[in-house]
């Protein structure tokens, strides 16, 4: 089982958006079991599954507390993937899941405020020996300061090789619990999430070739019962 954190310092960077679409683009390009988890207080991961008429991906119900029991008892379930969003802080919280995380994920819009804001974690990944990759998100095409973007993230560690551009079809598409990859017309932006997973899988897969000792449960773990894992889009997360 992979775990992806979605991390980022600065609020309005997109984390929350990012990981709702990888998750379903994850279970339609590669049939990977995803499940996904928000330890964000605002609960706007949380949010957008409720609205959500689809069953999958599906919703983990846990705390900062046991979340590192909570994702052994997981590795011991058929679930491929987890997905979880962070909040926007540099927290403790945030710091346990990057260190439970096989990788970890920063989505970043092209402002200044939000590229000075990539140092915080950049140093705690690097700290905790995790991967890191930067998403350019919310780009306008052929804008300079766009172009700065990936020079600076380029220079700071790996750059997913595909830029998510400013469209509103991502902002109204969580609306409803769907994302652009389950709207009509919306091709293009479902191109963008395509190619991030594509990367980003590709860096899973080649991980776990590495791997040459399996993940084994927490022993603390064993006792419990699993984490309530939530099915039903009606259900309150």
């Amino acid at each position: 089982m992979d775990v992806v954190a979605i991390a980022s310092r600065k609020g309005g960077s997109g984390k929350t958006t990012l990981a709702g679409h990888l998750a379903v683009q994850a279970e339609r390009a590669s049939n990977r079991k995803v499940a996904l988890i928000d330890t964000d207080p605002q609960g706007s991961l949380a949010d957008w599954w409720n609205a959500r008429s689809d069953d999958t991906p599906l919703f983990v119900q846990t705390s900062a507390r046991s979340l590192e029991r909570d994702l052994a008892q997981l590795r011991r379930t058929d679930i491929d993937l987890v997905i979880i969003d962070t909040p926007p802080a540099m927290t403790s919280t945030v710091a346990n899941t990057l260190r439970l995380a096989d990788i970890v994920v920063v989505p970043t819009r092209p402002s200044p405020h939000d590229l000075r804001s990539i140092g915080a974690t950049v140093s705690l990944a690097e700290e905790l020996g995790k991967p890191l990759l930067f998403v350019l998100n919310g780009a306008a095409p052929r804008a300079r300061i766009t172009n700065e973007a990936v020079a600076v993230l380029s220079r700071s560690g790996t750059l997913v090789p595909s830029i998510i551009h400013q469209r509103v079809d991502f902002a109204s598409s969580m609306i409803d619990g769907r994302t652009v990859l389950e709207l009509p017309d919306s091709q293009r932006a479902a191109e963008e999430i395509a190619k991030v997973w594509e990367y980003l899988a590709d860096r899973l897969d080649n991980r776990a070739r590495r791997l040459t000792v399996p993940d084994l449960p927490v022993r603390s773990a064993l006792a419990r019962p699993l984490p309530e894992i939530r099915q039903a889009a009606g259900e309150a997360a």
